[in-house]
């Protein structure tokens, strides 16, 4: 069970409201390393360093965490920035960016 609150996004429409949510998941792997983790999350989440850290630590432990609940078009729009970050500069090893799904909410 996840142990960090995924951010829930709302807009004040009522159409928006009613549209099925999503989350975006961020999958563990060994490429990474959590300060990679961190700056992505601040880069393209927002996230200040601690909730980075937290997540980071739950994706380690549990090979997942949700990171936002939001619309579908929101949803694929970070995971398509997550995949475009890139790799880690600080692990050799590393030749691509972390994976994220979407799965409904």
């Amino acid at each position: 069970m996840a142990t960090t609150t995924p951010e829930l996004e709302t807009v004040g429409s009522t159409a928006t409201l009613e549209a099925p949510l999503y989350n975006v998941v961020l999958l563990d792997d060994d490429d990474h390393t959590y300060e990679y983790v961190i700056r992505m999350l601040a880069t393209v989440f927002g996230f200040d360093a601690s909730k980075g850290m937290n997540h980071a630590r739950e994706v380690d432990a549990q090979g997942r965490t949700i990171l936002i609940t939001t619309t579908l078009e929101h949803a694929e729009l970070k995971q398509d920035q997550v995949h475009s970050f890139g790799p880690d500069p600080l692990l050799e090893r590393s030749t691509g960016p972390m994976r994220a799904v979407l799965e409904p909410a």
